[in-house]
C-alpha cells in the first residue's frame, strides 16, 4: 500500500499527511530532503526494508507540505508485538526470565519507532525544519501512534544536532530524553591505507601490524571486495546469524529478502568486503557508499577461526582501505565493540532517545524508570570510553549503523 492517507492535519501554510510506502516519494524529492553522505538514508534502502521481515510489522512516512512542495519526512516503523526480553540488557533479561515463563504477553510492546531502524535519526529537510512544521509532526506522530493502538513513542538515534530542532516541541508533547549508545566514525584525511597507518598512536599502531600478521599466518586465508555477491548471499546470511545469536539485544533482524534486495538494487553503491578461507567464506562486512559517506553496515564472522585470525579486525582494516580508495571523507560503523573502534582512531557520536507514552500513567512510569536503566547500560557498555563522549563533535556528518543498531556483541574481538 502507498496511497496518501485519507486524513491530513493542517497548520497556516503547511499539512501533514500519511503515506505507506517510500515509493509514494518521488527520488528527487527524497534526494533533495535526505542527508547526501548517509547510505544508510539512501531511498534504495528504505524499500529494501519494506521488501524484508527485518523486524517492523509495517512502515509509514509523514510527509510535511507547503502547497504540493514537500518540505519534510519522518519514516515511522510499526512493532505491533516487540518483545521486551530481545531489546534490552542480559542483566534486565535474567530478571525478565519468570515473566516470560508465566505470562509471556506481558512482555510484548506495541511501539512506534520514529527516524531510521538501521541508522541515525533525522527529520529530512532541506534545511532547518520550520518550527510550524516540527509542531505538526509531533502533533501527527503521537495521533498516529494512538490510531495504530501503538502505546510507546521512540524517536530513535538523534545526534544533537539533529535533535535540537526537535526538542522544545517534543518537550511539550510529553516526551523525555534518554541517552542511546553512541555512534561511531572514523574521519578519512589520508592519501591512502598506509598513511592512515602511520597516522595512529603507537600502541594501536603495533596492534594492527600484529593483528594483520596472524592473519597472513593462515596462508589458506584471503580477502577480496567484491562487487556482485549474489551467489555468496546463503553464506552471507548464515555468517551474519552467528553474530546475531551472540547480541545482547536485536531491535532488528535482517533476513535474506532484505539482503538480497540489497544486493540487486544499484541504490545505494554497496560492495562487500569478503575473507575466504579456500573457497568458503569465513567473514564479511558489508559496506554502503553515498557522497563522501560509507558505512560499514553489517558483519559476518565465522567463529570457528574468528578470534585466532583476527577476522574482525582484518574486514575493518579493509573497509576503511577501501573508503580512502573510494575518495570518501568518513566512515562509520556500528553502535557496538567500542574498544577497537576507538583503536581504530573512531570518535564517538553521542545519540538520544525522546521517548513517550500516549497513556500519561504508563508515560510517568517510563519517565520515572528509563533514563536510570538505560544511563546504566550505556556506562557498562562504554566502560572506559565513556569519557569520550565529552569530547565529540558536536555536529557529526550523517550516519552508519554497524550491525543491528541495538544489538550489542563483542563481535569476536
Amino acid at each position: 500500500m502507498t496511497e496518501r492517507e485519507d486524513t491530513a492535519i493542517r497548520a497556516g501554510a503547511y499539512r501533514v499527511e500519511v503515506v505507506r510506502g517510500v515509493a509514494a516519494l518521488p527520488e528527487a524529492v527524497w534526494e533533495a530532503l535526505a542527508p547526501p553522505d548517509d547510505p544508510m538514508w539512501s531511498r534504495g534502502l528504505f524499500a529494501s526494508m519494506e521488501r524484508g521481515a527485518i523486524g517492523p510489522e509495517g512502515y509509514a512516512y509523514l510527509v510535511a507540505r507547503r502547497g504540493e512542495d514537500v518540505v519534510a519526512v519522518l519514516p515511522l516503523c510499526l512493532f505491533r508485538d516487540l518483545r521486551l526480553d530481545d531489546v534490552v540488557g542480559p542483566r534486565e533479561r535474567r530478571f525478565l526470565a519468570p515473566v516470560r515463563k508465566v505470562c509471556p504477553r506481558l512482555l510484548r510492546i506495541p511501539m512506534l519507532l520514529c527516524g531510521n531502524l538501521l541508522g541515525q535519526g533525522h527529520l529530512l529537510s532541506a534545511g532547518p525544519p520550520p518550527r510550524e512544521v516540527v509542531r505538526l509532526m509531533v502533533e501527527a506522530v503521537l495521533g498516529f501512534a494512538r490510531h495504530e493502538r501503538l502505546g510507546t513513542v521512540v524517536f530513535k538515534d538523534f545526534a544533537p544536532a539533529e535533535l535540537a530542532p526537535l526538542r522544545g516541541e517534543l518537550s511539550r508533547a510529553g516526551f523525555f530524553f534518554v541517552p542511546s549508545m553512541p555512534d561511531t566514525q572514523l574521519t578519512l584525511g589520508h592519501g591512502s591505507f598506509e598513511e592512515y597507518v602511520a597516522s595512529l598512536p603507537a600502541k594501536p599502531r603495533r596492534n594492527l601490524r600484529s593483528k594483520t600478521r596472524k592473519f597472513e599466518a593462515h596462508g589458506d586465508l584471503r580477502v577480496q571486495v567484491l562487487d556482485d555477491f549474489a551467489a555468496l548471499l546463503p553464506q552471507v546470511f548464515e555468517l551474519y546469524r552467528q553474530v546475531m545469536d551472540r547480541a545482547d539485544q536485536t531491535l532488528d533482524s535482517l533476513d535474506p529478502t532484505f539482503l538480497a534486495a540489497v544486493e540487486a538494487s544499484g541504490q545505494p553503491r554497496r560492495r562487500l568486503v569478503a575473507c575466504f578461507e579456500g573457497e568458503r567464506l569465513v567473514a564479511f562486512l558489508l559496506c554502503l557508499f553515498s557522497g563522501k559517506g560509507a558505512t560499514g553496515a553489517r558483519i559476518g564472522l565465522d567463529y570457528r577461526l574468528a578470534h585466532e585470525a583476527r577476522l574482525y579486525h582484518v574486514v575493518h582494516y579493509a573497509a576503511i582501505r577501501l573508503a580512502l580508495e573510494s575518495g570518501c571523507a568518513h566512515i562509520r560503523f556500528a553502535q557496538t565493540a567500542y574498544t577497537p573502534k576507538v583503536e581504530f582512531g573512531c570518535d564517538l557520536i553521542p545519540q538520544t532517545y525522546a521517548v513517550t507514552h500516549v497513556r500519561p500513567t504508563v508515560r510517568a512510569l517510563l519517565r520515572r524508570v528509563l533514563p536510570a536503566a538505560l544511563s546504566t547500560a550505556l556506562a557498562d557498555t562504554l566502560g572506559p570510553h565513556a569519557a569520550l563522549l565529552d569530547d565529540a563533535p558536536a555536529s557529526p556528518t550523517n550516519h552508519p549503523d554497524g550491525r543491528p543498531a541495538s544489538a550489542t556483541t563483542d563481535e569476536g574481538v
